[in-house]
């Protein structure tokens, strides 16, 4: 037995030797996450790619490249319709499929951002390998329902509409600002995208992958893109976490509803889209995200290994 150590050693100094450090230590790197076709991630509402020292995707793209994926975040308006967000994401994806000569990329989309893959998937379907959405408000949200019908309530004298499209507006800005993006926004249209009219009518011009029933399955395969899906049904998953409180209070609009558990702005089976990975992790909407730096649920699977499973799934299908 210790001889054969010791030709096991001297085999693998001698290798050492002979070949150039960073070939030698690729062979022994992780290809676990290492998909045919890079993966493009697409934020929410509100959403950025980095805002100074805070990640939208709060350490998941180091996760999926430290075993071999090639990713790329990208920047769409923090606030702004469906189809304009998936307009902005269509012309990066474009980029991407240039800058990396890749015949294909993955697309995963949170929140808001799920609209935004399912509307480049729907447009060039020959470009796109796969569609994920997490926590994707497929069937809209009651709670954009609530905020839409709130809008309407009179504010000295005038439509709060105007007066709270104008402070979130001018917060998107800021985002897209700290980011380094200067993009247009409209809450208001963003609003009305997500609220359950609005998600019909989206609906509408792009069903590839969404159920049909009111909380199936979708078509796994559509044009050749693969759309899965998974979310939350988490509340309360952190007490440190400040957004929590926030994701509680929330989740409140869906009290009665027949969709009614969720993540905080998501109910579970609008959240379905094409194949199923799960659709009650204990996270919510932020979570999925594994925002607030981190700070989830430690009686759950980490944000990270779900994003890392799901690149290695991905990998398996060929994709």
């Amino acid at each position: 037995m210790n001889r054969k150590i010791t030709l096991l050693l001297v085999s693998v100094f001698t290798l050492a030797l002979s070949t150039p450090s960073h070939a030698f230590w690729n062979l022994f790197k992780s290809s676990y996450t290492k998909t045919k076709y890079p993966i493009v991630l697409a934020h929410g509402m509100a959403g950025f790619d980095n805002l100074g020292p805070l990640d939208y995707w709060y350490q998941i793209p180091n996760q999926l490249r430290k075993d071999g994926a090639k990713v790329f975040v990208t920047q769409v308006s923090s606030f702004e319709s469906s189809e304009v967000r998936g307009e902005q994401l269509l012309r990066q994806v474009e980029e991407i499929l240039a800058i990396t000569g890749a015949a294909k990329v993955n697309l995963i989309g949170h929140s808001h951002g799920a609209q935004s893959i399912r509307y480049v998937a729907g447009v060039i379907p020959h470009r796109i390998a796969s569609a994920t959405s997490v926590g994707g408000p497929n069937k809209g949200s009651p709670a954009a329902d609530l905020l839409m019908q709130a809008s309407g309530l009179p504010v000295i004298g005038s439509p709060a509409t105007g007066v709270l499209t104008s402070v979130v507006d001018g917060f998107g800005w800021l985002i897209g600002f700290g980011a380094g993006e200067k993009l247009p926004q409209d809450s208001y249209a963003g609003l009305q995208s997500l609220t359950s009219a609005g998600a019909a009518a989206f609906n509408a011009k792009f069903p590839a992958g969404v159920p049909t029933s009111s909380c199936g399955e979708g078509a796994y395969s559509v044009n050749g893109v693969r759309y899965f899906s998974w979310s939350g049904t988490g509340a309360m998953t952190n007490l440190f976490d400040v957004s929590a409180y926030a994701m509680a209070g929330t989740g409140l609009a869906f009290v009665g509803k027949s969709d009614w558990r969720n993540d905080g702005l998501v109910g579970r089976c609008s959240s379905r889209l094409g194949k199923v990975i799960r659709d009650n992790y204990y996270m919510d909407h932020l979570d999925e995200v594994n925002q607030i730096l981190g700070l989830v649920s430690i009686f759950e699977a980490n944000p990270k290994s779900v994003f890392r499973q799901h690149a290695n799934r991905l990998k398996k299908a060929g994709l």
